[in-house]
Parts: C-alpha cells; structure tokens; sequence
C-alpha cells in the first residue's frame, strides 16, 4: 500500500545556493551497501520481468523487500485465530516473495527483508482495520519463527517493523496522559521477532532496529485533540529513546536490557527544500541533519540501551519530483538533490547502506501527512513516471555526480554503481556561454566505483559518461554546481 509520512512542507528558499555540500580531499575511507526497492513492481509476476532487467542495468546489487505479515498468514481477515501451527512455513502462502527473493537470489543480491505490517486481523488488539494495533507479540515471534526457517540464512539482512513511529504502521503511537505508546510496543515485537527468528535456525540473526520516519510530534494534547491525539506519529529521536528506555539526556529510565541489533534502521527523507534542509524539531532526523542520528546512537551506547555501537542503514530514501505538488521538486533538481543525499550519508562513516525507494512513481492520491489528518498521497521518488516515462534520475542513478563550489575551483564526486571494480569515465564540462560539453577529464575509480576529482575549470553543467566492458553506454544528465 502506498507509504505516507508527515514531512514539512516549509521551503527553506535558496537553502542549497546558500550553503555547500562540501567536499573531501580523498576519498572517504568506507563504503555503503546501496539497497533498491521496487516495491509492488517486483512483487507482480507480471511487471517483475522488465523490472529486474531494468534494475541489472542500473547497478542494482542489494534489494530491500517488505514482507507483510498479514499478506501471508492463514485467515488474514478472520477475527479468531485459525488453527495452525504458526511455526510452520508451510503454512504460508509466501507467494510472489518467494519468486522475487528467489530471482534476487539467482542474481546474487543481498537481500534486507522487513518483516512488517499489516498484522493478520487475529493478531491485532482491536481487530480492526488497518490491522496494525497492538499486534500480539507472541503470535509475531512465531510468525518470525516460520521465517527464518523458510528464508533462513537465503536472506542476508532481516529488519522488524516498517516505520513503527508512525500510525500507518503500529497504533496507537500515544497514550492518554500525552506519553508515547508506539516505542513500547515496538520494543516488545523487536524482542519477539528476534527471539522467533533465532528459534527458526539463525543462531546469530542480523537483524536491523528501527526502520523509523524521518519525522514527528515530541509531544501531543489529548485534551485537546482527543482521540486524534494517539495517532500522530512519534518524532524518530524520541522514539529510539522511548524504545531503549532511555530518558530525554541519554540516560536509563527503567530496567530494562540492552537490545541487540545488526543496525539501526532510518528513512532520512527531506523536503522540497532539498538535502541541506534542517528541521528546527530536535528528534526529526532528515538527511541533512543525519549526524543526530549518530550522535543519538552514541549516547543509547554509552547508556547501555543497545549491546554495540550501532552503525546506521538507511533503508529507505528518495527524493520527490513533480507532479507532486507538494513536496516535489523539478525532475533536473531531483537527479542532483538525490546524488547530494547519497554524498552526505557516504561521508558520515558511521552509514553502513544507502537506498532508493521506488523504480516507478506511485499514483498521485490527496494531501501529504500522517494518516490522523487523511494522509493518502503516493510516493513520487522514482526512477520513471507512473507512465513509465524515465526522469533525469533513471540516468543520474548508474553514475551519480556531484559538484560542489571549493574555493575557487570545484570539487566532483561520483559513483559508477554498475561497475564490478576499478574502472574509468569521463567527465564532461560544459562551460559558460557554450552549449555543447566538452572533455574535462578521465577518471580512474576505486575498487568500489567512487572517484572524486578537484577542477578549477568554470562551468555551466557538468555531467559523465561510461562505458560498461560489455559495451553498454552510460551518460547522466546536465549537473549544476551547488
């Protein structure tokens, strides 16, 4: 079902002509796993063909894919529970998850598999719909249990619950006297989905914490709003506290035992106003803040809310393009504003995964926000339009660039993500006054596929073209310097 967030609609106007994304005299000392999710397109027999081939041209290497508890349990609709072992994978009907992990597999992706909701009706507290109140955590261990023994170690990286801050997902987010209630249910699906998936047959699982929205409330009136009030989601920060038991300075406020994960999950989405953009709220992590994230997950570590010093997967990104009216932003500033997404989460070296979320754009539904207020708006961060059209993003995605102003000259990145090691491109600038590129330079990347290059060459745009050793061509669109 389409993915709904309360992002800010607040346009910081020239916040990128305003500042610089700077720069890195060599390149950083790490690399990020890079997870592509196709969502409904690669789990539809029908559009799953054209979408792998698409996404082996891209670069594709890891995939994300949600798994949806209730789109394969028995009796997803029943209000009782129906009689079966829950334990058993053969008693799901795992359906096209299976053929599209099975095809990511044949391809050697690494694969994150999120287990999620919505919860069979049965395993839900008020058996009422969207099916994602108080799901039972003892039926959900067993659910995960049937999942690690069907999937087992097939699947690289599994993860528990999708964006549980927000009540699309997990209900009710508050209680009544204005204190968050979705961390602590989180916290006990964590622990089960863990604890099912080491009884299923992984004796160490790799298991992801989080997955949260970027944005939310830190604090609510019931008195007030009433009801309303229990359904607007909880700011991310205030949530990983919540969820640990940790206080508002970092500090342990119960007994409870240090939680052991892979890593924390985030989706950094910003807004229109680009990846620079800081949002005043002090728990909201978009990207451009994404070091409060870091500095957060040092202090649960230090407080001993979590086992390790956990690294961050961004499991879930994109940026908005037009038609979205809303949070959308031109489809030229998309390819960059993306790319510039990708640098900010690539020089913290504490990011162990990047992603992009979508290949097709979703339908255009209503206004944008959390489900309390209608939220129903569709995601418009694809690769291709909804017609199938490609954006400039279907051909930035393979080679990401990035230019930013560095003193008098200029400062490039980038990433040839089809490549398997070590290659070279050209880079293209096309200079001021002049409509047609000419050669700036060949570059040698690293084993990885990044490269970065240092130019005091003035330009309008500049952009890069590759050749694969099979001989396909890769050009990414006119790039303008922030």
């Amino acid at each position: 079902m389409p993915k709904i967030h309360k992002l800010l609609l607040t346009t910081v106007a020239g916040a990128l002509a305003a500042g610089s994304i700077g720069s890195a005299p060599a390149l950083a000392s790490h690399g990020q796993d890079n997870y592509f999710e196709a969502s409904t397109t690669l789990l539809s027999s029908k559009t799953r063909p054209k979408a792998i081939a698409q996404m082996r041209s891209l670069g594709v290497k890891a995939v994300r894919i949600e798994l949806a508890w209730g789109a394969v349990a028995p009796g997803p609709a029943n209000a009782t529970k129906p009689s079966f072992d829950m334990k058993s994978p053969g008693n799901y009907a795992w359906g096209e998850y299976d053929a599209a992990i099975a095809e990511a597999q044949r391809l050697h992706w690494k694969i994150l598999l999120t287990l999620t909701s919505p919860a069979p009706r049965w395993a839900t507290s008020n058996k009422k719909a969207p099916y994602v109140t108080k799901p039972d955590p003892k039926d959900f261990e067993e659910f995960a249990t049937a999942v690690a023994r069907h999937y087992g170690t097939g699947v690289q990286l599994y993860s528990i619950w999708n964006e549980p801050n927000h009540p699309a997902f997990l209900q009710p987010q508050w209680n009544r006297n204005g204190t968050p209630a979705s961390p602590r249910i989180y916290r006990a699906l964590y622990q089960a989905g863990y604890a099912g998936l080491k009884a299923g047959g992984l004796a160490q699982p790799k298991v992801l914490l989080g997955e949260t929205a970027p944005t939310g409330y830190e604090r609510v009136n019931y008195k007030r709003e009433k009801s309303k009030a229990l359904l607007h989601d909880v700011a991310p920060l205030l949530f990983l506290r919540e969820t640990l038991c940790l206080n508002a300075k970092y500090r342990k406020s119960g007994s409870c035992t240090p939680l052991t994960a892979a890593g924390y999950a985030h989706h950094a989405y910003t807004t229109a106003a680009g990846p620079l953009y800081r949002p005043r709220e002090r728990d909201d992590v978009t990207i451009g803040v994404l070091s409060r994230l870091s500095s957060a997950l040092s202090k649960a570590f230090a407080a001993h809310g979590t086992t390790s010093n956990l690294p961050i997967y961004l499991t879930e990104f994109g940026v908005q393009s037009k038609p979205n009216r809303f949070l959308g932003v031109s489809v030229s500033q998309q390819a960059e504003y993306d790319a510039i997404a990708e640098k900010i989460a690539w020089n913290n070296g504490r990011v162990a995964a990047f992603s992009q979320y979508l290949l097709k754009d979703d339908p255009l539904g209503g206004k944008p926000g959390a489900s309390v207020n209608g939220g129903t708006i569709g995601f418009q961060t694809g690769l291709e339009f909804l017609s199938g059209a490609p954006k400039p993003l279907y051909h930035a995605w393979p080679v990401p660039l990035v230019v930013s102003k560095s003193g008098h000259g200029y400062s490039l990145w980038g990433l040839v993500r089809p490549a398997t090691g070590a290659t070279k491109l050209t880079v293209l600038v096309q200079p001021k006054g002049s409509h047609k590129f000419r050669t700036l330079s060949t570059v040698t990347t690293n084993s990885q596929g990044y490269w970065t290059l240092r130019s005091s060459t003035r330009g309008a745009s500049w952009r890069v073209r590759w050749v694969s050793p099979s001989g396909s061509k890769y050009e990414g669109p006119p790039i303008a310097a922030h």
